[in-house]
């Protein structure tokens, strides 16, 4: 059966890249081209008001999302009511958007931690590529609902 995205996988103890040890991942995109997901339970060092561009914000949590561009934040949410443009994952759960939007919900306190997930960096794998590592063991399929991945 061919898997959509909106499913989370978690390294196994076969996972031999350091980038992704006892590392959980949200899959947001999986198509004939690849896969891009991010990394849900590694906070990143900073807060988001250590970012120049940020330091009117709160200290906010952020999320080292990935390996790929570490130049850019990404984010997920539950707030398509506040954030325009989103794209919906799966019912409950929506990636980017108006990210000025998020950013002056979470400066408001209209947007909470439990409500958005920011990353910096993002995880990317080629056409079959994911499959070929779920198959070879290095990633476990794990059922976890919204709030878990919010929390």
């Amino acid at each position: 059966m061919k898997r959509k995205a909106g499913f989370c996988i978690r390294s196994s103890h076969a996972m031999d890249d350091p980038n992704f040890m006892n590392a959980t991942v949200f899959i947001t995109e999986l198509n004939e081209d690849g896969a891009i997901g991010f990394v849900i339970n590694k906070m990143f060092s900073r807060k988001l008001n250590e970012l120049v561009e940020f330091k009117s914000s709160p200290a906010f949590p952020f999320f080292d999302g990935g390996p790929v561009d570490k130049e850019h934040l990404f984010f997920i949410h539950r707030r398509p009511d506040l954030v325009t443009g989103s794209k919906e994952v799966i019912p409950g759960i929506f990636e980017g958007g108006n990210f000025s939007s998020a950013i002056e919900a979470i400066n408001t306190k209209k947007m909470r931690e439990s409500d958005i997930k920011i990353f910096i960096g993002y995880c990317g794998w080629d056409a079959e590529e994911l499959e070929s590592e779920i198959a070879e063991g290095s990633w476990e399929i794990v059922d976890l609902s919204a709030d878990s991945i919010f929390q």
